[in-house]
């Protein structure tokens, strides 16, 4: 029974909360298709990322530190929390000051940075990967095998391998391009939960509004 016990709870760590800042292998940066986000949730919340006048294309869902199995969230740190100003400042790259927020207090913390550093860590994340002109350009929803879009980004990125890149999708859409990247944010292979694949051979993807 104590043998049971302690590898039920061996099993829950690698998901637990407020394990200690900074201890983590690699980052997973989310980019989320703003169109897929807006049809599925953004426009019941009236958010303002879905305004066409924004123009939003693959938004930082988030820059995740994480392990080669599971991840850390809401970790125990000394350093202080953003102010409004400092959230609002990061919404054209989290979509909102909201999910700027969110992803500090759920992920940054656990990076062991400051707010500041985190934030300016995954402003430098995004820009390092170049994201596919190609569905910038759409202006029709089209249907696609999901593995379309992963190849677009590794032809647009010449230092990114299959495997250092998931594509997720949810609702029969093209949801997300996650990307695996070293603590000095070079593209490294993904670990063993991270790299599964949506198979999907007819993902719905929404043009930019």
């Amino acid at each position: 029974m104590r043998s049971l016990l302690a590898l039920l709870l061996a099993a829950g760590t690698a998901q637990a909360d407020g394990e200690a800042a900074g201890d983590f292998d690699y980052y997973v940066m989310s980019l989320s298709w703003s169109p897929t986000w807006c049809a599925l949730e953004g426009d019941a919340r009236n958010a303002a990322q879905c305004d066409p006048k924004k123009d939003a294309g693959w938004i930082l869902h988030g820059l995740w530190p994480q392990y080669e199995d599971g991840w850390p969230s809401y970790c125990r740190t000394d350093a202080r929390n953003p102010t409004r100003a400092d959230t609002a400042a990061e919404e054209d790259l989290f979509g909102s000051s909201g999910n700027a927020w969110h992803q500090w207090n759920k992920h940054g913390r656990c990076s062991g940075l400051s707010a500041d550093a985190f934030y300016g860590l995954a402003r430098d994340a995004y820009d390092r990967i170049e994201r596919p002109a190609i569905f910038a350009r759409l202006d029709r929803s089209v249907r696609l095998p999901a593995s379309v879009v992963e190849d677009a980004f590794v032809e647009a990125n010449p230092n990114l391998v299959p495997d250092a890149i998931t594509i997720t999708c949810t609702s029969g859409r093209i949801q997300e391009a996650r990307i695996c990247l070293t603590k000095d944010l070079e593209p490294r292979v993904c670990g063993s939960d991270v790299i599964r694949d949506c198979t999907m051979q007819d993902a719905r993807l929404d043009p930019i509004r």
